[in-house]
């Protein structure tokens, strides 16, 4: 009778101690998910550069490299 409480016992404690720590992080991620809405309210993301005007320069860039390129090739 005694072992049997024992492991009735164990398996009690192991649930309230899964229980216990499956609430904790429900609440912790609430938490965090509140605090990124504060925080995103008062620092919101900075604007990002127009990605137009660096495609432009990377096909300047590229065609540099491309003519740096075959004038090797040409002189070698």
């Amino acid at each position: 009778m005694e072992e049997v409480n024992l492991i009735f016992e164990a398996t009690k404690f192991a649930i309230l101690g899964m229980g216990t720590v499956f609430i904790f992080l429900l609440i912790m991620v609430y938490v965090l998910n509140i605090q990124a809405k504060i925080v995103g309210k008062f620092f919101p993301d900075k604007k990002k550069e127009e990605p137009t005007k660096q495609i432009k320069d990377d096909k300047k860039i590229v065609a540099v490299i491309t003519g740096a390129i075959m004038a090797y090739k040409r002189g070698n």
